[in-house]
């Protein structure tokens, strides 16, 4: 055996399980047994493989009580909230595989007589999906069920903190009834996954993670022209306007940063407040944190669990503390939330304001419960802050004038812009990012076109 890794609950710090890393002929043999299985099932009619992969996922639907129950002891997240995501995974699947007819149909342009001519989307392969841990399930469906269903087998490598996820997607996917090696899951060292990237087996890599992930994931294809979509971070902004209700954008605004405790790429990072509201937008943000309970994530009432790590955590509030030290005000007392404290992954929430671009809590990645606050005198303002950051995963927009929002929307450097909500993905609408957050793009019917390659046939007849 390579080694093994050890999955540490972090509600309360125990061993949850441990697994081993695959040997380097297991992983051999499971690029082989992909390689030779996609042949079979490109050539399986979409419709079937549709109707198998709707099994797998309500298989995976039929166990959601304990599937969210694992989400929560591997990660922390409250189990009340972990159903949830159970149902956005079907939702996902769901959509992308209704969608897969439309999107994988021959594109035929005005006829010619005497030609056939048109453009059929193809399977790239075998497609390696490197998925991570903190929305487990939705992060993962977003390659696995579309390259699917067009034809690609896939080989999944989850996070160390989620194997659960991985182990319980090969049972539905058998229980369903898919062939062997369509799709299957490998338990991998960060050098066993760059020498699968590597591989010349694999015809598509899909990778959701850090920045720093995605750099590395790059170096390791480098020397191969193999395809890569890349999901990475985010420091999502948000701009209330002076027609906003602050009370109602404060609420959402709050649940943004700190729904599983602002562990999300698309969490919000980063408010700007028209000045005539920033103050009864403040005073709603911090009643709304003060209202939540940062506690043991299986107990009953927790609505704020630990973060993944006390290292993570530790970043977290380390981040916050520079901020103060630079000048910043933290608004909410984290002696008021019992658990939290150095060294342990319970992370209290926090507003800051007087903060500025120059503090890393308005410019870097936290990852956290945690939003700046600062008020901006116009949508110019607005707009300029908003696009100065090295991501772009997606942003808000609070008001009541639709024409508004749309006049900043267009202006915004984002994947995604939403008015009057945030930190939702919906699966029939492209999920992108710009600058660092990442190329490439998933969900929608556009999604299906990083996972298939164009391939163009022009018959003369007679």
């Amino acid at each position: 055996m390579t080694g093994s890794f050890d999955v540490v609950s972090p509600g309360d710090g125990t061993v949850l399980l441990t697994r081993g890393y695959a040997e380097a002929a297991q992983i051999d043999d499971t690029l082989e047994a992909a390689a030779k299985a996609q042949g079979a099932w490109r050539a399986t009619a979409l419709e079937d493989r549709i109707a198998v992969l709707r099994a797998m996922v309500e298989q995976i639907v039929a166990n959601k009580d304990e599937l969210a129950r694992e989400i929560a002891l591997q990660i922390g997240r409250p189990l009340g909230q972990c159903p949830g995501e159970i149902g956005g995974f079907a939702q996902r699947a769901t959509a992308m595989l209704d969608l897969a007819p439309e999107a994988l149909a021959d594109v035929r342009p005005t006829a010619i007589d005497g030609f056939d001519r048109f453009v059929r989307r193809e399977p790239l392969g075998v497609v390696l999906s490197l998925a991570p841990w903190n929305y487990p399930w939705l992060t993962a469906v977003n390659s696995i069920i579309p390259a699917m269903a067009a034809g690609n087998t896939v080989v999944l490598k989850h996070s160390e903190q989620t194997p659960l996820v991985a182990e319980r997607m090969s049972e539905a996917a058998a229980a369903a009834g898919l062939p062997a090696g369509v799709f299957s899951h490998l338990h991998a060292t960060h050098d066993q996954v760059a020498t699968m990237v590597a591989d010349p087996r694999v015809g598509f890599v899909a990778f959701t993670g850090s920045v720093e992930g995605g750099h590395a994931v790059t170096g390791a294809a480098a020397a191969r022209f193999v395809g890569m979509g890349l999901e990475l971070g985010g420091k999502d902004p948000a701009y209330v306007r002076a027609d906003a209700d602050p009370k109602h954008a404060a609420e959402n605004l709050v649940d943004g940063a700190c729904f599983n405790s602002g562990q999300s790429c698309c969490g919000v990072e980063r408010i700007y407040v028209h000045e005539s509201l920033f103050g009864d937008f403040v005073d709603a943000a911090v009643a709304t944190l003060g209202a939540y309970r940062l506690g043991d994530p299986m107990a009953e009432g927790t609505n704020l669990g630990p973060m993944v790590r006390a290292a993570n955590a530790d970043r977290v509030r380390a981040q916050v503390r520079a901020a103060v030290q630079a000048g910043a005000r933290a608004l909410v007392d984290e002696t008021a939330f019992d658990r939290a404290a150095p060294g342990s992954p319970y992370c209290a929430p926090q507003l800051l304001v007087d903060v500025d671009h120059s503090m890393d809590v308005m410019a870097e990645e936290t990852f956290g419960p945690v939003g700046g606050v600062m008020p901006v005198s116009d949508d110019g303002e607005a707009v300029a802050l908003m696009n100065d950051s090295r991501y772009g995963l997606t942003a808000s927009v609070w008001t009541g004038d639709a024409d508004a929002a749309m006049t900043v929307a267009e202006q915004l450097e984002t994947g995604t812009v939403f008015m009057n909500r945030c930190d939702y993905l919906d699966p029939e609408l492209a999920w992108v990012g710009v600058k660092d957050s990442g190329r490439g793009c998933t969900l929608s019917r556009v999604g299906y076109e990083s996972l298939t390659r164009p391939k163009s046939f022009h018959f003369r007849l007679g």
